[in-house]
C-alpha cells in the first residue's frame, strides 16, 4: 500500500515536469509578443499623428477649394433658373405668336368663305341680261376657287375685283344706266339691242326691229328672254333708252309675275312630264273611260217589265189565254220580255220548277250586267300602284342626275322629280274615278237583277194564285 502510494507520488511528479517546462516557454513568447505589439502600436499612433497633422494642413485648402465649387454651382443654378425662364418667356411667346396665327388663319378662312359665297351667287343677284357684262369676272373668280396653286392673297385679288365690280354696278344702278347686249326675242331668235337698267327692272329695246320689253330669266335659255307688255309700252320704253325720258311699265312682283306665267305648263306638257309609265296610266284611264261610258249605256238600256204588264200577263192565263199571255210577254222588250216568256211556256209547272226555270234565267242575264266591271276595278287598284311605280322610277332618274351633276342645280333635277310627283297625280286621278265608276255601275247592275227577281216572284205569286182560285 505504501508502495502504491509513491509510485502514484513518482508518476504525479514525472507528468508536472513537462507542464512546467511549457508555461516558461508561452510566458516567455507572450513577453515577446506583448513588446512586438506595443512597438507596433507606438508606430502607429506616430503615423496617425503624422497623418493628422497632413489633413489638417490640407484642410484649409481643401474647404477653401469646395467653397469656391459651391459658390459656382449656386452660379450655376441661378444662370440655370435665368435659362429656364427665358425659355418659358420665349415659349409664351411662341404659343401666343401660334394662337395669333390660327386666328389670324380663321380670320381668313372666313372672309374667304364669305367672299366664295358672294362669288358664287354674285350672278344670281344681278339681272339675267347684265350677265353678260359681268361674267368675265366672276368666271376668273371662280376659276381662282378651284385653282390649288394659286397663293390665298391672289385668290383674295380675283375676288375683290367682283366686289369693286358689284360696288360699281351700285354705283350706276343708283341712276339707271344702259349697255349694249343681247336678248331673246319672243320667235326665239337672238337680237342686239340696248338695255336699261333701272332700279328692280330691266327693259330692252332692239336695234333689229321694233321689239322693246322688260326682261327675264327663261328656262334653259341662254340670254335673257323679252317680254313684250304691250304695244302702248313699247314707244315708251324705246323713248327710256334713247332719251332717258318715257312712260314704262312697272311689276311690282319683281319679276315674279312672269316668271309664274312663263313657268306654267299646257295640259299635254303637264302630261309628257309623267314620262312612260304616265303613258300608261294615261291609256288605262282612258279605256277605263270609254269601257265606263259603254257599261253606262248597256246598263241603262237594260229594260225590265214594268209591274202593270206582269199583272196583264198574269190576268191572261188566269183567263186562260195563253196564247196572248206569250204574245204580249213577247211584245216586251229586252231579257225581261224573255223572262216572261219561259214564265209563260212553264205556267202550268209546280211552284218550286217554275223558280228554277226562272232563277236560271236570271242567271243568265247576271254576267252580261256585270261584264267588264273586273276591268273598271282593276283600274281603281293598279292606277295608284302605277302612280307608285312612276315615284320610284322618277326618283331614281334624280339620284342619278345627282351622282353626275350633285346638288348644286336644282334645274337639272327637275325632270326626275316632276316624273315622280305628275305620276303618282295621274294614278290618282285614274283610279277615283275608275273606283267611283265602278260603284255607280255595280249598283245600277244590282239594281236592275233585283228587279228581275221581283218581276220573277210577282209573275210566280200571280200564276200561283191563279191556279188556287181555279181550284
Amino acid at each position: 500500500m505504501q508502495t502504491s502510494a509513491k509510485s502514484l507520488f513518482a508518476a504525479i511528479s514525472l507528468l508536472a515536469l513537462p507542464f512546467g517546462l511549457a508555461n516558461t516557454a508561452q510566458a516567455q513568447s507572450f513577453n515577446s509578443a506583448s513588446d512586438q505589439a506595443r512597438s507596433d502600436l507606438k508606430a502607429a499612433l506616430s503615423q496617425l499623428a503624422e497623418t493628422r497633422g497632413d489633413i489638417a494642413t490640407e484642410k484649409i485648402p481643401l474647404i477653401r477649394e469646395v467653397s469656391s465649387l459651391e459658390d459656382q454651382v449656386r452660379q450655376k443654378s441661378d444662370e440655370l433658373d435665368r435659362l429656364r425662364r427665358l425659355r418659358d418667356n420665349s415659349d409664351l411667346g411662341l404659343n401666343r405668336l401660334r394662337e395669333q396665327v390660327k386666328a389670324i388663319t380663321a380670320q381668313n378662312e372666313y372672309a374667304a368663305g364669305l367672299l366664295d359665297e358672294f362669288v358664287r351667287s354674285f350672278e344670281t343677284r344681278i339681272d339675267y341680261s347684265e350677265v353678260q357684262l359681268y361674267s368675265a369676272a366672276a368666271e376668273e373668280a371662280r376659276l381662282a376657287l378651284d385653282d390649288s396653286d394659286m397663293t390665298q392673297a391672289d385668290r383674295f385679288n380675283k375676288q375683290i375685283a367682283v366686289i369693286g365690280v358689284a360696288l360699281d354696278r351700285l354705283e350706276k344702278l343708283t341712276g339707271g344706266y344702259t349697255f349694249e347686249g343681247k336678248a331673246l326675242a319672243p320667235t326665239g331668235e337672238i337680237e342686239d339691242g340696248t338695255f336699261a337698267a333701272f332700279g328692280p327692272s330691266v327693259y330692252f329695246a332692239s336695234s333689229q326691229s321694233n321689239l322693246a320689253g322688260t326682261t327675264f330669266a327663261k328656262l334653259n335659255a341662254a340670254e335673257a328672254a323679252i317680254a313684250v307688255p304691250g304695244e302702248a309700252y313699247s314707244a315708251g320704253i324705246r323713248a327710256l333708252i334713247e332719251s332717258g325720258e318715257g312712260s314704262i311699265p312697272a311689276d311690282a312682283t319683281l319679276g315674279k309675275a312672269l316668271k309664274i306665267v312663263e313657268g306654267n305648263d299646257s295640259i299635254m306638257e303637264h302630261l309628257a312630264k309623267g314620262g312612260s309609265v304616265g303613258v300608261v296610266i294615261i291609256g288605262l284611264g282612258i279605256v277605263c273611260l270609254l269601257l265606263g261610258i259603254f257599261k253606262v249605256g248597256e246598263v241603262t238600256s237594260f229594260k225590265t217589265p214594268a209591274p202593270e204588264d206582269v199583272q196583264k200577263i198574269i190576268t191572261h192565263i188566269e183567263n186562260g189565254d195563253i196564247a196572248n199571255a206569250r204574245t204580249y210577254a213577247a211584245g216586251i222588250p229586252g231579257e225581261g220580255g224573255a223572262l216572261l216568256v219561259k214564265g209563260v211556256d212553264f205556267a202550268d209547272e209546280k211552284r218550286g220548277t217554275l223558280e228554277e226555270i226562272l232563277y236560271e234565267k236570271i242567271l243568265a242575264v247576271r254576267p252580261r250586267l256585270e261584264r267588264l266591271l273586273p276591268f273598271i276595278a282593276l283600274t281603281a287598284a293598279a292606277a295608284p300602284l302605277l302612280g307608285l311605280l312612276g315615284t320610284v322610277t322618277g326618283m331614281i332618274k334624280t339620284f342619278n342626275l345627282i351622282t353626275i351633276f350633285g346638288t348644286g342645280d336644282a334645274k337639272s333635277l327637275s325632270s326626275g322629280i316632276s316624273e315622280a310627283l305628275v305620276t303618282t297625280e295621274l294614278g290618282l286621278v285614274v283610279a277615283i274615278p275608275a273606283l267611283i265608276i265602278h260603284g255607280l255601275l255595280s249598283r245600277m247592275a244590282r239594281q236592275k237583277i233585283g228587279d228581275m227577281e221581283q218581276t220573277a216572284v210577282g209573275f210566280i205569286n200571280g200564276v200561283v194564285g191563279a191556279r188556287n182560285k181555279d181550284k
